[in-house]
This record gives C-alpha cells, sequence and structure tokens, in this order.
C-alpha cells in the first residue's frame, strides 16, 4: 500500500499530506464513501459540524477495522457556536456524534469577523487542546491579520490554517505568513470545483506525463509542502485522486501552474463572510 507522507505540525503531531474531504457529501453516502477512501488507503478524513456527515464519518472509522490511532480525523466548530461557552458544548457535541474517543484536529471554520471575536473563541480552543480530547487545534478560512491577533493575544499558535488554494487562488500571502509562524497550510477546494480541470497549463503538463489533470493539480499541491483533501464519491475517482506518489512535476511545471494565479475564489471572501446557519 501506498505510504502517504505526512507533515509534523507545530506541536509535534503528524498529520497525513493528503487525506479525504466530505464536504458537499450527502449524510446517506458519507458512510460508503469513508470507507471507500479508508479502504483505497486514506488515513486522513476531513469533516466539519456544518457539513452534517460527522456521524456517518465516525461510523465508517469504527466499522473499517483500522485501529483508530491509524486514522487521522479532523472537525470544525460551526459558525454558530463562537462565544466561548458555546464553543466548549459544541466541541463535546462532536465528540459525542463522531464517537472516536479523540479528535485529531479541531479547527474554527471561519473568522467571521463582523459577528464575534474570534480571540475569545480561539481561548476556548485553547481550553480543549488542554483538556486533551483533541491533539491539535488550528483555524480555517483566517487571514494574516486575523492570525497576527490570534498570536498576539493567545497563548497557543494555531496548528493548521485551512484555506481555499487552487491554480486560480495560490494564496501565497496567507501560505507565506503561515511558514514564518510555523503553522501548516490545508488548501481547501484544491481543483477549485472542477473549474482547473480544462486550463490548457494543466492539460498540456498532464498530456507530458501520462496523468489527468486533477493529479497534476494534486501532486502540485503536495509539491508546495500543502496539506490536501479532495473528495468524491466514486471509487475510481477516489483512487485516482489517491496515486499521486509515483510521478513528479518538475521545476518548470510548477512554476507554470503557479502561474495561472488569478486571485480567482469559489468560496466567500473570509473578510466579507459572516453566515452563520439556522
Amino acid at each position: 500500500m501506498t505510504v502517504v507522507p505526512t507533515i509534523t505540525l507545530n506541536n509535534g503531531v503528524e498529520i497525513p499530506q493528503l487525506g479525504f474531504g466530505v464536504f458537499q457529501i450527502p449524510p446517506e453516502q458519507t458512510k460508503d464513501a469513508t470507507l471507500t477512501a479508508l479502504e483505497v488507503g486514506y488515513r486522513h478524513i476531513d469533516t466539519a459540524e456544518m457539513y452534517g456527515n460527522e456521524r456517518e464519518v465516525g461510523e465508517a472509522v469504527r466499522a473499517s477495522g483500522i485501529d483508530r490511532d491509524q486514522i487521522f480525523v479532523t472537525s470544525k466548530l460551526n459558525n454558530g457556536f463562537h462565544a466561548y461557552d458555546d464553543a466548549l458544548a459544541a466541541f463535546d457535541e462532536t465528540l459525542k456524534t463522531l464517537d472516536l474517543g479523540y479528535l485529531d484536529l479541531f479547527l474554527v471554520h471561519w473568522p467571521l469577523p463582523g459577528v464575534g471575536d474570534y480571540v475569545e473563541t480561539w481561548k476556548a480552543m485553547e481550553k480543549m487542546y488542554e483538556s486533551g480530547r483533541v491533539k491539535a487545534i488550528g483555524v480555517s478560512n483566517f487571514q494574516p491579520h486575523h492570525l497576527r491577533r490570534i498570536h498576539g493575544e493567545t497563548s497557543v499558535t494555531p496548528a493548521v490554517n485551512q484555506v481555499e488554494i487552487h491554480p486560480y487562488l495560490a494564496n501565497e500571502e496567507v501560505r507565506a505568513f503561515d511558514t514564518e509562524h510555523g503553522i501548516a497550510t490545508e488548501a481547501w477546494s484544491p481543483i477549485a470545483q472542477g473549474k482547473v480541470l480544462e486550463d490548457p497549463v494543466l492539460v498540456r503538463i498532464a498530456e507530458a506525463h501520462g496523468r489527468t489533470p486533477a493529479q497534476v493539480t494534486l501532486r502540485w499541491h503536495l509539491q508546495r509542502g500543502d496539506i490536501v483533501f479532495p473528495k468524491s464519491v466514486t471509487r475510481s475517482r477516489v483512487e485516482e485522486n489517491f496515486d499521486v506518489f509515483s510521478f513528479e512535476l518538475s521545476a518548470d511545471d510548477m512554476t507554470d501552474i503557479t502561474g495561472l494565479d488569478r486571485g480567482e475564489r469559489t468560496g466567500p471572501d473570509p473578510d466579507a463572510f459572516n453566515y452563520i446557519p439556522d
């Protein structure tokens, strides 16, 4: 079986660099999709309270027959629970819903700058971390100015910052800040919801390597040092996305792909997004 490389987080925890995401997978399909990913070889599953499929992820992990300590599970704090006590209660609920004993990583899903004080939210995250029920804590969709406040006003540096990254949004400023402060960068929407797959540059590079544009894009992420977790409910695509370790992009390939950056988001702007679900 392919051994997925790991990245050592700033607290010493090892995280697999390639994972399986369950965003937008309906709950009724999540258990089977996650089991398929685990059968293929993935050992890193990324879910969130907001996705509504934590329970099914937990069911899949328990049904897989794989030792719990061999599977890295991430979830995220929902937007309606940023108040200190609410965040602690939401974390308790996530642990209960997943029913896996502990979490490997828990993230603040969005900074919500117009809603509340994400620094207080982060202090609740620190309390969760101190409890020993989560091995690492981090953030998602945080910009450098959000991270500066966290860094200046709290005691635990986020282990991870999960942000939108793909060839059309290289997000270099965030990645540079993360690197400078010892924060690992995770890439969500790694193929821009499919928008990049017909790009002539990616098609050309894929043909040269005998690979698909999706595989080339995921390989670009991995060689940049980002943690990435594509998602699919189709077994052949799950397998294709996992088969990205037997080839390497050249320096020119990497430069050409990074050069596609045009600052184009597929998701919300973290400085403007303040959505709280009903």
